[in-house]
């Protein structure tokens, strides 16, 4: 059964690369004439600056992934296995793939602009200042979801935190011979390579753990650091090299996985309808499940990615299939190695205590017995470190990321405060202050939330951006590319925003209140508050863009 779904997914995921991917870049958006890059035009050497495809593909994935593609699969498989490989083999084809990349090429097209700048041409003003609030929320609640994940992983095994800081260090110096000598790419990637052996190798040799709100404070300063220097003093190299660490997990893990022939053991029935996921709350399948599976599939948060950041480096617009689709690709056949080998190995690594494990735990211990069962000379040992490695530096890619967009999306907010309140205005617009708002207030409900209550808001605010984004470019394709192709992105941003609206309803409605009265800590229930406040306003602003949307869909021009 393992051999057999990842198979399917390789050919699933190649076939739609290779047909519809290739036909939106040629027939739709006919990048082959499309004019040079911004990030070729607008050179700065802070954003904007032109990246090999590959590397860009690395920090560009890195920043998308975090941990997301595995936590919410992990958190899935308590619906059964069946449920959750679906919904991120169909989300992620009709709805992921399109959404990042069109996405991705709506921002080039627009000078590498946000996508509120994108939404509010197409839609219209109120659509701009409505969206730079989505922006704003997201950016809040994804720190607060891998901030607890990344503090959660340092201070469960202190090799992992060292073993990043040396990874980190590695980045720089691998950075340096890249960029600024005559051995380029290829010398700095052989360094590179060198460097991570040593990190793993040190990092593996430190025992020391610390109190969780230690880790805490280093997230807090690592991140408003990493989202204030160049992207490519640390942002790029970094995520380059952490695409190694893909490489070699979807290498390892699909091997193990068509070699391994081994039945998926019932974790619950293959399909289980009402699951006790979200809180201790029952679940219902739909529409939890694809509020649940937030990055597999699809996420609006890979927008904000891809028209923040990826967008000012893309070399050449054609490079964009390879970055933007490709990437939302692998990132699919990531989550369905996470539902093959919890499903098929979970048991044997954790027993009777494997959906009583955090999310993560499932992954990270399911994930190395399945490869070192199969390729005995990767012992368990090392697969257990690497996992977590793993997850814990794409986490923090998102988060240093994510810190950095929420920057910008304050920047440009202080925008109305220059002419009526200049002081205010370089307070929020200053690059330090900026960063220090997002890092505080997602660490803060990170610190004192409950981790099953904070990720379906994080990810129900993440799907209800995608669908916003989706529709956006619903608008960009009928009336500025071509609109034989509309339905292609319409159809699926419909399905996505009456499932995320329904799910993020029933957030409200039962675990909210179920939440704030099971807690008795004040800061926690001052976070079910927040949450809930954020969530409610979310929901009133979605309202307020369908009705830009379809005011502008009528209109003859855009």
């Amino acid at each position: 059964m393992t051999t057999l779904i990842a198979v399917a997914a390789l050919v699933i995921y190649l076939a739609f690369y290779f047909t519809f991917g290739k036909t939106l870049r040629d027939k739709l958006l006919q990048s082959d004439k499309a004019p040079k890059a911004p990030s070729e035009r607008l050179s700065d050497g802070v954003d904007y600056i032109p990246t090999n495809k590959f590397v860009l593909f690395g920090h560009h994935f890195a920043s998308i992934a975090g941990a997301g593609p595995i936590t919410g699969p992990a958190i899935a498989v308590a619906w059964g296995w069946l449920p959750g490989l679906l919904w991120i083999w169909i989300g992620n084809v009709f709805l992921g793939a399109i959404h990042d990349y069109l996405s991705l090429t709506a921002s080039v097209r627009y000078d590498g602009r946000s996508m509120q700048f994108v939404s509010q041409d197409l839609i219209g003003k109120n659509a701009g200042k409505t969206f730079a609030w989505f922006i704003l929320f997201l950016c809040i609640l994804v720190v607060a979801a891998f901030g607890d994940i990344v503090a959660g992983q340092f201070a469960g095994d202190g090799r992992v935190f060292f073993a990043f800081v040396f990874f980190c260090v590695a980045a720089v110096i691998a950075g340096y011979f890249m960029y600024k000598t005559k051995l380029g790419l290829p010398g700095g990637s052989v360094i590179g390579l060198v460097l991570i052996i040593v990190a793993f190798w040190l990092g593996g040799m430190m025992q020391v753990k610390w109190n969780k709100d230690i880790y805490f404070l280093i997230i807090f300063v690592y991140i408003v650091l990493a989202s204030t220097l160049p992207v490519n003093l640390l942002l790029q190299p970094r995520d380059y090299l952490s695409s190694f660490f893909l490489y070699f997990g979807l290498l390892v893990g699909g091997i193990a996985a068509v070699i391994g022939f081994k039945p998926l053991e019932a974790l619950a029935p293959v399909i289980s309808l009402n699951a006790k996921v979200i809180s201790g709350v029952p679940s219902p399948f739909w529409p939890t499940v694809p509020l649940v599976i937030a990055c597999g599939a699809l996420s609006g948060f890979h927008s904000l990615v891809a028209a923040g950041t990826s967008s000012k480096q893309l070399a050449k617009e054609q490079d964009a299939l390879f970055v933007g689709y490709g990437a939302m690709l692998t990132e699919g056949f990531l989550s369905t190695l996470v539902i093959v080998s919890i499903a098929a190995f979970g048991k044997a690594a954790l027993g009777d205590k494997l959906l009583a494990t955090p999310a993560l735990g499932r992954f990270v211990q399911s994930f190395a017995k399945m490869v070192s069962t199969e390729l005995p000379f990767l012992p368990m040992s090392f697969m257990t470190l690497f996992s977590a490695v793993w997850v814990s530096t794409f986490a923090l890619t998102t988060l240093d990321t994510t810190n950095r967009l929420g920057r910008y999306i304050i920047q440009e907010m202080a925008l109305p405060l220059k002419d009526k309140a200049s002081g205010l205005y370089k307070v929020f617009s200053n690059k330090w202050v900026a960063s220090l708002i997002i890092a505080f207030i997602g660490l803060y409900l990170a610190r004192s939330g409950g981790y099953s209550f904070l990720w379906p808001a994080f990810s129900g605010a993440n799907q209800l951006l995608a669908s916003i984004v989706m529709l956006t470019v619903a608008v960009w394709v009928k009336k500025k590319l071509n609109p034989q192709y509309t339905l292609a992105v319409l159809i699926p941003a419909i399905f996505l925003w009456v499932t995320v609206t329904c799910a993020l309803v029933w957030y409200l409605a039962f675990v909210v209140p179920t939440f704030l009265v099971a807690t008795a800590k004040a800061a926690t229930k001052t976070t079910g508050t927040i949450v809930g406040i954020m969530t409610a306003i979310m929901l009133v602003l979605n309202f307020v863009m369908i009705g830009g949307f379809l005011k502008n869909w009528k209109a003859k021009k855009a």
